[in-house]
């Protein structure tokens, strides 16, 4: 029985030391997106990302717990709007800022998690022409810490978070195309 112990032990030890080197080959850097063509023009679009006090007509993230507390400072939308929510759910503790804004076609936001995990990201959305309809991109780059490969290993940010922003942008879709 002692020897089957100490088996378990070494192939235990081993299986972990495994894990911990290859979540060490993984990238340093994530990026996940979703694209999707909506049938409007960008600058009926794009006030309803700019704005923060918009973004509870689509996105998913507004939805995770009623009870959140939003605030908002700076300029009403565009460059140096600024949205910080608290939450005890799933939403957790955190703080957007518009870093950068050029009407219709684009804009980058400055990201801070703060609870239930630190984590400072770079959202960004790109505004296209295509054709009769215009081609909107979500798009979120950021660090991986050593902590975040591990759990990459198991978990699948681009799965889980693009899956977010795919109902996000149907949510966009469908409240700019029935305007």
């Amino acid at each position: 029985m002692l020897r089957f112990l100490l088996v378990a032990a070494i192939v235990l030890v081993a299986a972990i030391g495994v894990v911990l080197a290859y979540a060490a080959t993984r990238p340093d850097h994530f990026r996940v997106e979703r694209q999707a063509r909506i049938q409007a023009p960008a600058d009926r679009i794009f006030p309803l990302i700019a704005d923060f006090h918009s973004w509870a007509t689509w996105s998913p993230y507004e939805k995770l717990d009623p009870a959140m507390h939003r605030s908002y400072s700076g300029p009403q939308s565009g460059k140096g709007a600024v949205y910080e929510w608290s939450s005890d759910g799933k939403a957790g503790t955190g703080r957007m800022e518009i870093a950068d804004a050029s009407p219709p076609s684009r804009i980058e936001i400055d990201l801070a998690f703060t609870r239930p995990f630190q984590a400072r990201n770079v959202a960004a959305f790109t505004l296209e022409p295509d054709g009769d309809a215009t081609r909107v991109s979500w798009s979120m780059d950021g660090a991986t810490p050593f902590l975040a490969k591990v759990i990459g290993l198991f978990v699948d940010m681009d799965k889980m978070v693009g899956r977010d922003f795919e109902t996000g942008l149907a949510n966009l879709k469908a409240a700019t195309e029935t305007r």
